[in-house]
């Protein structure tokens, strides 16, 4: 089995397990690692690295507007490790001529979560930073230290820590965590970490948000891209009334280039 068949393989192996595993306060940014090396790339700069990164980074968001896919959504809150209350949805999902994102619900089922409210910002993070693509334009916003190389599942990769140069920009939200890069490839194949900021003491009739950590793997498109497969949240919010476990799993299936346009 050639290398990145077998990958696709083992990442879907891996959804399997994580759909039944019990994993109730802490997203595992781990599963599939191998030991971290912290020796520098061989036969190429970090900076190089970074470089390929966003270039790769950019074919693959140019890539991806041109194909339809479906989103999945599972929210679920938890109580004694069961879930309490839900919300699922099913999107088709495509892009216009111009890049815009369009979207068609396939199936949404009655919200039963009580406690907490879902929010266009939280479907925005769904949408953008749970499958999250870093063109070179958009690692100018951030800074990228080096920690290592280390396997992930049958893949060689470089791990890099990423966090945004400003974090105080008006209206503006940033990822923060580590991300791996493939050695081959160049494209990220995982990214684990959280958005930010966090509304942690509102102001008066603001809401308190609060985001989980999460997780994403990536699978190989048509033998060509390295696209956003499943995400999943498992954590612990802590509100002021109240903690809420919650788990959260997306996945992003039926790829399909589109037609030229």
């Amino acid at each position: 089995m050639s290398r990145k068949r077998f990958r696709l393989a083992c990442l879907l192996f891996l959804c399997a397990v994580l759909q039944g595993a019990t994993l109730w306060a802490q997203t595992d940014c781990e599963a599939g690692n191998g030991q971290l090396d912290p020796a520098q790339p061989k036969n190429i700069s970090v900076q190089n690295v970074i470089d390929k990164l966003g270039a790769s980074e950019t074919a693959t968001r140019q890539a991806r507007n041109q194909y339809t896919f479906r989103q999945e959504i599972l929210i679920q809150e938890l109580e004694d490790k069961s879930p309490s209350g839900e919300y699922h949805e099913v999107t088709n999902v495509s892009f216009d001529a111009s890049g815009r994102r369009v979207e068609k619900v396939a199936f949404q089922a009655q919200s039963t979560l009580h406690s907490l409210e879902i929010t266009p910002s939280d479907l925005d993070e769904i949408r953008f930073f749970m499958p999250l693509i870093l063109t070179t334009e958009d690692l100018k916003q951030y800074n990228l230290t080096y920690s290592g190389q280390q396997h992930v599942d049958d893949l060689d990769t470089y791990q890099f820590h990423i966090e945004p140069k400003r974090k105080d920009e008006k209206n503006k939200r940033f990822f923060e965590g580590r991300i791996w890069v493939d050695a081959q490839d160049f494209a990220l194949v995982k990214i684990c970490g959280k958005t930010g900021p966090e509304k942690l003491q509102p102001k008066k009739h603001q809401r308190m948000e609060l985001r989980p950590t999460f997780v994403t793997y990536r699978q190989l498109v048509d033998g060509k891209y390295w696209f956003p497969a499943y995400s999943r949240s498992d954590d612990t919010l802590h509100f002021k009334a109240a903690m809420i476990q919650l788990r959260e799993i997306v996945k992003y299936t039926a790829y399909k280039k589109t037609e030229a346009r």
